[in-house]
């Protein structure tokens, strides 16, 4: 079975999600990669929700992050009653009762890891429970502790000259950091501070000449092309993702990418979450050794 998985945004099939969303009104899924194409800790897609749509609340037995790509939508947790909008991210722990509904007059959608994916031979992972206590939603604050599982990122937030403490909704710190190298701008999104344990999504952004050489991690990553396009190779076979493609990359997958003379920006899911070491491999630096070594023979 290959390494790694190319789906083509204009091949998207949403289906009926079944069991992963009981009571479900209005919802559909493209599951961009799951168990069946050999993933054994990311299921990725896009879900959508159409006007007066919702689920039942429910659990699940897997961790659940998420990102808003359209629309708005409501969502209803143990914890908060947020109504989520273009931009807005958040995660939902394993066992925390959620409930999804549709919000104003528009189809909403949003990106999603499920992390261990979910398994159609148990029921998809999935628990009804009872229903949550109807309340009003409030918008997503960083600053605002009762929504401390949500954030939300704009095209502003990847601009290395827009991150001065005037400009921040919060105090600088490694929350707010903005990680620029090699031509690449890449901002944190869902991580272990803002409560996952088992997966992070996070945003990348390309300069025209921005590069990752080829290499590898201990990790399963997928990607979701959001702006423009980029080169992208998987163990040897070229690829053009292109807005709306999604990727996946699975252990030992040696795999790169180059921006094709503009701005590109995708969405980036890992699961198991990055060893403090060792996250990365890359391939330039071991044929390095392999030189030295050569030369002392």
């Amino acid at each position: 079975m290959a390494r790694f998985v190319v789906r083509r945004a204009g091949e998207a099939e949403y289906l009926d999600p079944g069991p992963l969303a009981p009571g479900a009104e209005g919802v559909t899924r493209w599951r961009g990669v799951g168990e069946a194409d050999g993933a054994a800790h990311t299921d990725f897609g896009i879900t959508r929700l159409a006007p007066g749509g919702r689920t039942a609340t429910h659990v699940h037995s897997f961790e659940e992050s998420f990102h808003i790509l359209e629309g708005e939508v409501v969502l209803a947790t143990s914890e908060a009653t947020v109504r989520l909008v273009a931009g807005d991210y958040g995660v939902i722990p394993i066992g925390v009762p959620h409930a999804w509904r549709a919000s104003g007059d528009s189809a909403a959608a949003w990106s999603d890891l499920f992390t261990p994916p979910a398994r159609e031979r148990y029921g998809s992972d999935t628990y009804r429970v009872p229903e949550l206590p109807d309340v009003d939603p409030i918008a997503v604050d960083t600053r605002d502790p009762r929504t401390r599982s949500f954030g939300n990122i704009t095209a502003e937030h990847m601009n290395p000259g827009r991150q001065s403490q005037e400009l921040l909704a919060v105090s600088a710190s490694m929350r707010t950091a903005l990680l620029v190298y090699s031509g690449i701008t890449l901002k944190m999104m869902v991580d272990s501070d803002l409560g996952a344990t088992l997966g992070t999504m996070f945003m990348v952004q390309y300069e025209p000449d921005g590069k990752a050489g080829k290499h590898d991690h201990p990790l399963e990553e997928a990607y979701l092309i959001t702006e423009g396009e980029v080169a992208a190779t998987f163990d040897g076979q070229e690829f053009l993702l292109q807005v709306g493609d999604i990727a996946w990359a699975g252990v030992g997958c040696v795999h790169s990418f180059a921006a094709t003379g503009a701005e590109v920006r995708w969405l980036e899911t890992q699961a198991p979450q990055m060893p403090a070491r060792h996250a990365y491999r890359f391939a330039r630096d071991w044929e390095y050794l392999q030189e030295r070594l050569e030369e002392q023979q």
